[in-house]
């Protein structure tokens, strides 16, 4: 099979093939640092070698539990946040038909809804009423049980799910998946005797798709994930390859980093395809949680073309010259749809009549790159043979490994992330918790200022 290619001409042209050469003794190091599990962060590595690691036991055992909650559900919520949820919801959106949720769901089929990503009390109450009359089932997802947002939605659900359904069946349609020995989940999966998947220790929640945090509600959702992993697997290979011109993952990390030495502060990952809009999600959090520390790091940014062409296209054509794009083009769209002739003309589309939708799209993405590239912006392309589970696997394989070597050229942690308990911390001391006492003061004495 055909393997996701990425194109780098439109970048060469802001800089030099030989400076772009000189990172391969920095990327060879980054590499061997990653296999050899010498650099910071070391003990989260656990990705690395996921997709070829993966048995087919495991697989069984997740499409087993997928299918009794399809057997047994209308509806089942994915209660996470970060990478306990965006993951899943990447691939699922981006396989799924865009207007399923109008139509009559068959037996079987499920719909997939996502909670405890926010504190929203209108989001959670309006959830929770739509449930009201519905056979629904809960995927909790969090490795500790007390992070705030997904443990709140987690009670309400639960509770809901208990009365509505019964203690028995909740048992049957809650599964959690958590840490393997401690933690509030873990003892309420136990105590509940809740189905359990394990979150790895050594995979972080930005890198977890490929573990039962995404493989159960893709699953779920009616999708292969033997195919996902597959693509994973395929694309590990490949970006194990020593030279980095070959290698896909090390080049894209080489580029990018050489470009933000020259200014270029924003990357904008940008679609054609309305399908990955949960995906660049994926991706942002993915490089912002990686490389955004040490007061470094590339801001990760996302549009949906031609949408957002009507919005952000003339800061982008125009704007301060601190950004560069890197698109993902779908070679092949699934369906097909060719202009009707008009006779009247009255919108002067004739020119267009017996085209398929696809062309007109494929020209705007190109006519959109050159303008682009006119006008300063620097363009790498990211080209998918077609949308489907293997290829789905193949990317979110690529950026991983891309993220890792970037974040290693950057001399940063590329798995940790310290400022994400900046908020946590002010919150908790608001809301008088427990053992926030000073905190609580001292925030306190700021806001009386």
């Amino acid at each position: 099979m055909e393997n996701i290619q990425l194109s780098i001409e439109k970048a060469l042209g802001f800089i030099s093939k030989e400076k772009l050469a000189s990172y391969e003794p920095k990327v060879r190091t980054c590499m061997e640092t990653l296999e050899k599990g010498t650099g910071l962060g070391n003990d989260f590595l656990g990705w690395l070698h996921l997709p070829s690691s993966i048995t087919q036991e495991h697989l069984n055992d997740l499409k087993a539990t997928a299918n009794v909650l399809r057997e047994n559900c209308e509806v089942v919520v994915v209660a996470g946040i970060g990478g306990s949820y965006l993951g899943a919801r990447a691939v699922i959106e981006a396989l799924s038909n865009s207007l399923a949720w109008l139509s009559e769901k068959k037996a079987g089929q499920p719909v997939i809804l996502f909670a405890g990503n926010n504190i929203s009390e209108d989001y959670l109450y309006e959830l929770t009423e739509y449930l009201k009359d519905k056979k629904f089932g809960v995927i909790n997802i969090s490795k500790s049980g007390t992070t705030t947002e997904t443990a709140l939605a987690f009670r309400l659900l639960k509770e809901q799910c208990e009365k509505q359904r019964g203690k028995e069946m909740a048992r049957k349609v809650i599964v959690a998946i958590t840490d393997a020995k401690k933690g509030a989940a873990r003892i309420t999966a136990d105590k509940e005797g809740y189905k359990s998947f394990i979150i790895p220790d050594n995979v972080g929640g930005r890198f977890s798709v490929l573990t039962p945090v995404g493989l159960l509600p893709i699953a779920v959702a009616g999708f292969d994930i033997e195919q996902l992993i597959n693509g994973a697997r395929d694309m590990e290979t490949v970006c194990a390859n020593e030279n980095m011109m070959e290698n896909p993952a090390a080049l894209y990390a080489a580029i990018r980093n050489e470009l933000y030495q020259t200014g270029k502060k924003i990357e904008i990952l940008v679609n054609f395809q309305p399908k990955l809009h949960y995906f660049m999600e994926w991706w942002k959090q993915l490089y912002g949680e990686s490389e955004g520390k040490d007061h470094k790091g590339i801001y990760p940014s996302s549009v949906d073309f031609s949408t957002d062409l009507h919005s952000m296209g003339q800061w982008i054509q125009e704007g301060e010259r601190s950004i560069y794009e890197t698109v993902v083009s779908i070679e092949s769209p699934e369906h097909e749809l060719r202009v009707p002739t008009d006779e009247e003309n009255l919108d002067g589309l004739n020119f267009l009549a017996g085209k398929r939708v696809d062309e007109i799209n494929k020209m705007a993405e190109l006519g959109t790159q050159l303008a682009h590239v006119d006008g300063g912006v620097p363009n790498m392309r990211i080209s998918v043979p077609k949308l489907d589970e293997y290829y789905l696997g193949q990317l979110i394989y690529f950026f991983e490994k891309a993220c890792g070597i970037s974040g290693y050229i950057l001399d940063i942690n590329p798995f940790n992330q310290p400022g994400v308990e900046a908020y946590k911390k002010n919150m908790f001391a608001l809301l008088n918790k427990p053992g926030y006492e000073e905190a609580s003061k001292a925030i306190q004495a700021r806001l009386t200022k």
